[in-house]
């Protein structure tokens, strides 16, 4: 049996994963940084990284193509579909069969819920979920850990606020999902209309201490270790005069800051449009590039589990 069983496993949602699992994952990350370059050419040499982007993507594309570069590996993929067989009709499942056999590992982001479920029952090698409809996006919210791990020290006794889009947001989702597992006080910003969807977050209200408010308050502010920013996402309203309405709801600012420990770390999945000043990015507070950083270095080490079966030597 091998001892890493993360060997060729599926990444479908952040819950498939215990404490012990993110804990373990976040050793290996630093593990995986202090490797020599030569030795991380090894680890995806001869293997191949399929992505199918349905979606828009920066980030999560490049530091997946990047991370498998970095193993010695190469990533082949549609970011596409106009110029893909999708253009002409052809189904998720033929796709996703098709890639399957060129590519050793697949990273899907899609616009339906389900998919990357639907996904990892068709195909033999594994499906990294980088998407889904509403849903999740578990390797985001397992590098947002990681940051704060990093960043303080520790996850465990943290207040951690969540402004934005709680809808729509998937990283919100597998965010509140990985949180559940470690002891947080969290508080959810948003307005009404973009509150968290209660049907998804049922189960974990009972291990998670969720707040609710519709405006940054000064005294929510006074306690926050983390502030972690979301987009309102302007693609996902199926009316955009609903939009219009709630664009704009939040900044981060100076006068936020003020009015913050003087610690906090302000993070944020990216892209961003206007909910953070740009001047921010250069306090101290602003970790938001960090997160990014963290994302590739993660993602690399998640590939490398994946691919080999004992990769960091355990006995």
């Amino acid at each position: 049996m091998s001892l890493n069983h993360f060997y060729k496993k599926d990444i479908v949602s952040i819950n498939d994963f215990s404490r012990d699992d993110l804990n373990r994952i976040f050793k290996y990350t630093d593990n995986f940084k202090l490797l020599d370059h030569s030795i991380k050419g090894e680890l995806g040499k001869g293997r191949t990284l399929g992505y199918l982007f349905y979606e828009p993507s920066t980030r999560t594309r490049m530091s997946f193509e990047s991370a498998m570069a970095s193993l010695g590996g190469s990533s082949i993929g549609i970011v596409d579909s106009k110029i893909s067989s999708i253009e002409k009709g052809e189904s998720l499942a033929d796709t996703i069969r098709i890639m399957d056999m060129y590519s050793d590992v697949i990273v899907l982001r899609h616009p339906f819920d389900g998919s990357s479920k639907f996904a990892a029952e068709l195909a033999e090698n594994p499906i990294i979920n980088a998407g889904s409809g509403s849903e999740e996006h578990p390797t985001q919210a397992m590098l947002d850990l990681y940051t704060i791990f990093k960043e303080k020290g520790n996850i465990d006794g943290l207040v951690i606020g969540i402004v934005g889009d709680l809808k729509y947001g998937r990283t919100v989702y597998s965010l509140l999902y990985g949180l559940a597992k470690y002891d947080v006080n969290v508080y959810l910003i948003s307005p009404p209309s973009l509150a968290i969807r209660k049907e998804s977050v049922y189960e974990i209200e009972k291990n998670l201490k969720l707040k609710e408010y519709n405006y940054l308050y000064d005294d929510v502010l006074k306690k926050l270790d983390i502030l972690y920013v979301t987009r309102i996402q302007k693609e996902r309203f199926p009316d955009i005069q609903e939009y219009e309405k709630v664009k704009g709801t939040y900044k981060v600012d100076s006068s936020v800051l003020e009015k913050s420990k003087i610690d906090i770390s302000i993070m944020h999945p990216l892209p961003r449009v206007d909910e953070i000043d740009y001047r921010i990015d250069e306090t101290k507070n602003a970790i938001y590039f960090k997160q990014a950083r963290y994302g590739k270095e993660l993602r690399a080490t998640l590939l490398t589990l994946i691919l080999n079966e004992n990769p960091f030597n355990e006995e």
